[in-house]
C-alpha cells in the first residue's frame, strides 16, 4: 500500500526483488516485533516508526505475542506504534469467542482485512477475507460471537477523507496489471490519488520488481516472499 502520511519502513532507492516460494504470496504490510510496556505508563511509544532506517524487521505469524487491549477478550500484536492507547498504529487483534469492543470513534480513519473468523457490528457480519475502510469520524462498537483475527491500520487517513468502503476479496477476480511482471495479479481496495491499498497475488517462483525509494511495509496473508 502506499500514499501519505508516509508509513514505509526503509530508504532503498533500488528495486527489490522479493521470490515467491510456495503458495501464491499476498502482501499488504510488514510483520514486525513489538514491546508494549509504555502502554502500561502511558508514555508515548515509537515501535518500528523510523521509517527512515534501512533495516528489515520480520515476525513469523506462528509467534505472535499478544498484550491485552483495554476491552477483556481483545488481544493486541503491535506492529507499528506512534503515540499510546490512541495512536497511529499496524496492529494484528484477536477477539476471543463472544468477545465485543466497546463504542468507538476514529478520529484518524481505520482499515482492516479479517484475516480469520468473522468481525461484526451494527453495518453487518465480515467474514475471513473482507476489507473494510472506516473514515475518520466513524464510529463502531464491533463484537465476534466465534472469534476472529483481524489486520488493523490507524491513523493514517486524510482528516477530510469520509470514504467508506467495504471488499469482499474472497469474490473478486485478481486482475492482470499491464505494468507489472507476468505472474502478478491485483485485487484494488482503495485508490484516491493519495491512497493506494490493495491485495497482490504473486504466482510461484515470479521475481517481483518493486521501487520503493521512501520504504515499503508488506503483509504476507498466503504463502512467503
Amino acid at each position: 500500500r502506499g500514499g501519505k502520511p508516509q508509513t514505509e519502513s526503509s530508504s532503498a532507492s533500488r528495486p527489490t526483488r522479493p521470490r515467491t516460494k510456495l503458495a501464491a504470496a499476498r502482501a499488504l504490510l510488514a510483520t514486525v516485533t513489538w514491546t508494549a510496556r509504555t502502554l502500561a505508563t502511558g508514555a508515548a511509544m515509537k515501535l518500528n516508526a523510523d521509517f527512515l532506517a534501512s533495516r528489515a524487521v520480520v515476525k513469523a505469524g506462528a509467534a505472535l505475542t499478544w498484550v491485552p487491549s483495554p476491552m477483556p477478550g481483545v488481544d493486541r500484536h503491535m506492529l507499528d506504534r506512534v503515540g499510546t492507547e490512541v495512536a497511529r498504529a499496524t496492529t494484528v487483534v484477536r477477539y476471543a469467542v463472544g468477545s465485543k469492543f466497546r463504542e468507538h470513534v476514529h478520529g484518524g480513519g481505520e482499515e482492516f482485512l479479517v484475516l480469520e473468523g468473522t468481525f461484526s457490528d451494527a453495518s453487518g457480519d465480515y467474514p475471513e477475507g473482507c476489507y473494510i475502510r472506516n473514515p475518520p469520524t466513524s464510529k463502531h462498537a464491533p463484537w465476534a460471537d466465534d472469534g476472529c483475527v483481524i489486520l488493523v491500520k490507524l491513523h493514517q487517513m486524510d482528516l477530510a477523507d469520509r470514504s467508506h468502503v467495504v471488499v469482499d476479496t474472497k469474490k473478486m477476480q485478481p486482475v492482470a496489471p499491464r505494468d507489472r511482471e507476468e505472474g502478478v495479479a491485483v485485487i484494488p481496495l482503495f485508490n484516491d490519488g493519495a491512497e493506494d491499498v490493495r491485495l497482490e497475488t504473486w504466482a510461484p517462483n515470479t521475481e517481483i520488481g518493486l521501487a520503493v525509494p521512501k520504504g515499503g511495509e508488506f503483509f504476507v496473508v498466503e504463502g512467503e516472499f
